[in-house]
């Protein structure tokens, strides 16, 4: 038994009975399999509602205490999981598993009906690890800072509302690279580059890349294109003037109301987060499967 796995988490997203009798599958593998269980709080006391038995060995903890004492952390429940799991937890460098019960599932890759199966081979040591860094934002006010998050995905400077255009600037480096209008602005990482940022005409980039990319959300001009640019890069958006609120947006799950003025400060946070994926996990079977690419017009 690998002594990295001795101590295992167990996290789960609220809310549907199909993602109680995944942890419950999870719970019973990992006990079966000898290791220290601990649950987070929140998903324990469904589970304890639905009377799951634990059994000897398991115990229920917050979300922090899991980094501090856990060797390896699964997720039960979609990307959205996986992302605030990610800010949550990255800088303990605990190593995170995602079970898919959600939509798509480019991070959570096990399947519901091979849980048995590809936990216990991770736990034999058969397993492929990926790091995925992190953004950091900050929002800066007059000098002060406001308001700061991490990003698993991607950050995005936007208006509450979509019929308006905002006007910012942007700078690399310190660099200036141009004043726009347009509906806003998304900085993801390779990560990311599957979800909001794909949608909106961005690349998609490779999990081991060392990039960040940069898209305009309907820019006011025709030349404005996705900019890729060094993952060490140091971001900044200087928000100007708009008709509409303008926000941050942290994975589309964290938010920040923004003041004409305001600064947002984008760079790399320092621990990356380490997911763990079954042998045999291929970026761009993922990228087939997930994205449809293996379809034919006509359906043949």
């Amino acid at each position: 038994m690998p002594s990295s796995f001795a101590t295992v988490g167990l996290i789960g997203r609220r809310g549907t009975t199909h993602v109680l009798d995944s942890c419950t599958a999870v719970a019973e593998c990992l006990l079966a399999a000898g290791r220290e269980l601990v649950v987070e709080d929140r998903i324990a006391a469904l589970m304890d509602d639905q009377q799951t038995p634990f059994g000897p060995g398991s115990r229920a903890a917050q979300r922090q205490e899991l980094g501090r004492v856990c060797d390896l952390i699964v997720v039960v429940g979609g990307d959205g999981s996986l992302l605030s799991v990610g800010r949550d937890l990255a800088h303990s460098g605990v190593p995170v598993l995602g079970v898919n019960r959600g939509g798509l599932g480019f991070l959570a890759d096990i399947p519901p009906d091979q849980i048995h199966e590809r936990i216990t081979e991770v736990l034999d040591g058969e397993y492929s690890k990926e790091d995925h860094f992190l953004l950091d934002a900050a929002v800066m006010r007059d000098g002060v800072e406001v308001g700061r998050s991490a990003a698993l995905n991607d950050v995005v400077v936007h208006l509450s509302g979509m019929s308006r255009m905002m006007e910012f600037s942007l700078y690399v480096d310190d660099e200036f690279v141009y004043d726009q209008r347009s509906d806003g602005l998304i900085i993801a990482t390779p990560t990311g580059s599957t979800a909001y940022s794909l949608s909106a005409g961005g690349p998609i980039m490779h999990p081991s890349l060392d990039a960040l990319v940069i898209v305009p959300m309907f820019p006011h001009t025709l030349t404005s294109r996705p900019l890729v640019v060094p993952g060490h890069a140091e971001l900044r958006v200087e928000v100007g003037s708009s008709d509409q609120q303008a926000m941050l947006g942290c994975d589309s799950q964290v938010d920040f109301d923004l003041q004409p003025g305001d600064e947002v400060r984008i760079c790399k946070l320092g621990t990356p987060l380490k997911l763990l994926y079954p042998l045999g996990h291929s970026f761009f079977d993922s990228c087939r499967s997930k994205l449809d690419w293996a379809s034919r017009l006509g359906g043949r």
